[in-house]
């Protein structure tokens, strides 16, 4: 006779994690936040041509539903009952870029990834519409004109896909990230889906009013998307539609959060003053800054952390983005050959100890924050003879920790209290080396959550807290105490600061490698100065429009071997 299912002592929330390489299915029990069971996913990327980065958005479907499928089944295996499962959240890479057919439910081109680059010449081209006394897209999105961002992926589609073009002009077409494509399929898709975004979400498209928390017909114009296609934007906790088929049928889909958003609440950064780091495919560190938008003076996102209600009010953060986190390792495994498996990168850098003066800047689609340099380059720098390959391992680690030390000193003199610590989350956390080197070039303590995918706690938390569902309390007094490890500064703050500032002399020389301008021409190296290049590369006085003048004035050979030991920064 079969065991009877047990309730797993309370009721059960499901989060759904859909990132660059993988998705992922975890339930938890609401009332101690423990993890029950999980499944993951896999996913492929496509490369067709140098810096476009796509993927297949059935695959990205498909692999969230084998994972809810799995875990399911795991949950059985183990005697618990999946009807107690209340409620699911969604946590999603942001930014990425999926079109599709409402009629047919077929995608009409692989989702366009964050990381892609192929919309430079777009920026290139609409930087030169904004007026220089209002930049009217940054002051309404609290974002740069980039590649990173959705609106341009979107306008490149509609530019260069004539199914995208007819699907439009025939009232067929729908946009949205990847949470709203994942949301509309699995809420029945042709069948009536709900096409929804959340605010976090919505807030990374450049067609979105931070303020008014609504779709800008003024943003929407400059960037000629037609505002028809666009999801209806809700709230990051509130019940949006319910399970159409699977295992879970008739559950209700009740949180959304883009990831970063997802792990700033997973962390239980509640309140203004707290900061989170997450170590992915890239590395994005969040500061609460309550309800107020806090624009910054050196190169940071201002975004919308959260709005976990209808009713409930909207949370800001500054964000400092890092293209290529982890993505680095991977590099050195896929690309270059000299690990097996990315854990291997931590067992090669604990052997060398040092970089032996070798530096690495993986600015593989340029520069992010604080930079925003699109014509930024990967180099590997300072190499000798002596150098081998765990030697670049190290430097390649090192590189993530010199990063986000950019983005926490240009944090601390927006905000104007540094942080007294930096908490951590992400899969890279789980790496030692890493996390030592981090506090020693920070020189501050390293608090590591115990769980490194808060990203899925903090989908769970929104989802469990929506109203309507109502299985998880989020006050203060309720929410479950995450065991963190702590990794204190083991370097003189001398050697830290010398070692960062060789780093930043290496990411200068990084700048300026894409020499030729979007309609080929090549830009001429020396039509500016030493003291040009000085200028619109101080981070005290980096502005937007000094931001573009650098992919002009900042090509290799501008400084002499001379001058580069001895320019000051």
């Amino acid at each position: 006779m079969a065991a009877p299912k047990t309730a797993a002592g309370g009721p059960l929330v499901g989060a759904v994690v859909q990132g660059t390489d993988y998705s992922n299915f975890v339930v938890f029990n609401s009332k101690t936040s423990e993890v029950l069971s999980h499944h993951r996913v896999g996913l492929t990327q496509e490369f067709p041509k140098e810096g476009w980065i796509e993927q297949d958005p059935k695959q990205i479907l498909q692999s969230v539903n084998e994972c809810i499928e799995k875990t399911c089944e795991k949950l059985q295996e183990l005697n618990i009952d999946i009807s107690n499962i209340k409620a699911i959240g969604v946590s999603n890479q942001r930014e990425t870029t999926v079109v599709w057919d409402k009629l047919t439910g077929e995608p009409l081109y692989n989702a366009v990834m964050w990381l892609d680059v192929r919309t430079q010449s777009t920026v290139e081209t609409l930087s030169k519409k904004i007026p220089g006394n209002n930049n009217f897209v940054k002051s309404k999105t609290g974002l740069p004109l980039s590649t990173y961002f959705s609106a341009v992926k979107l306008r490149w589609i509609l530019d260069n896909v004539r199914k995208a073009q007819k699907a439009v002009e025939e009232g067929r077409a729908l946009f949205g990230t990847v949470d709203s494509w994942l949301i509309w399929s699995l809420t029945g898709g042709v069948d009536g889906g709900i096409h929804c975004t959340d605010v976090t979400n919505a807030s990374r498209t450049m067609l979105f009013n931070i303020h008014s928390l609504e779709w800008d017909k003024e943003l929407c114009d400059f960037f000629e998307i037609p505002m028809d296609i666009l999801p209806n934007i809700w709230s990051s906790s509130e019940i949006y539609g319910r399970m159409k088929t699977g295992a879970l049928e008739g559950v209700p889909i009740s949180g959304c959060l883009g990831d970063q958003s997802a792990a700033l609440v997973g962390q239980m950064c509640f309140q203004e003053g707290q900061a989170k780091n997450t170590y992915g495919t890239g590395c994005f560190l969040l500061y609460n800054t309550g309800h107020k938008c806090v624009f910054s003076e050196c190169g940071l996102l201002t975004t919308v952390a959260y709005k976990l209600g209808k009713n409930k009010p909207v949370f800001y953060a500054l964000e400092g983005s890092v293209a290529i986190g982890g993505a680095v390792i991977h590099w050195l495994r896929d690309n270059l050959g000299i690990i097996k498996t990315s854990e291997e990168s931590e067992k090669l850098a604990k052997e060398a100890g040092t970089s032996y003066g070798c530096y690495f800047i993986p600015a593989f689609s340029g520069l992010y924050a604080p930079y925003w340099e699109p014509t930024a380059r990967g180099i590997i720098c300072g190499l000798t003879q002596f150098t081998n390959k765990s030697h670049i391992a190290f430097a390649a680690l090192e590189a993530i920790c010199f990063q986000t030390r950019e983005i926490l000193d240009a944090m601390n003199r927006d905000c104007g209290i540094p942080l007294s610590h930096l908490q951590v989350d992400g899969e890279m956390t789980s790496n030692k080396v890493l996390m030592q080197l981090q506090a020693d070039i920070l020189h501050i303590p390293v608090i590591k959550a115990s769980m490194p995918e808060t990203m899925a706690l903090g989908a769970a938390m929104a989802a469990g807290a929506a109203e309507g569902v109502n299985v998880w309390s989020l006050k203060p007094e309720d929410l479950s105490t995450i065991i963190m490890e702590r990794f204190e500064p083991q370097i003189k703050a001398t050697e830290s600061e010398i070692r960062y500032s060789t780093w930043k002399k290496a990411v200068m020389k990084s700048m300026g490698w894409v020499t030729e301008n979007s309609t080929g021409s090549p830009i001429n190296p020396n039509s500016h100065s030493i003291e040009d290049f000085r200028y619109c590369c101080d981070l005290t006085r980096f502005t937007e429009s000094n931001c573009h003048a650098l992919s002009v004035q900042c090509v290799p050979g501008t400084m002499s071997t001379t001058q580069w030991e001895h320019e000051d920064e």
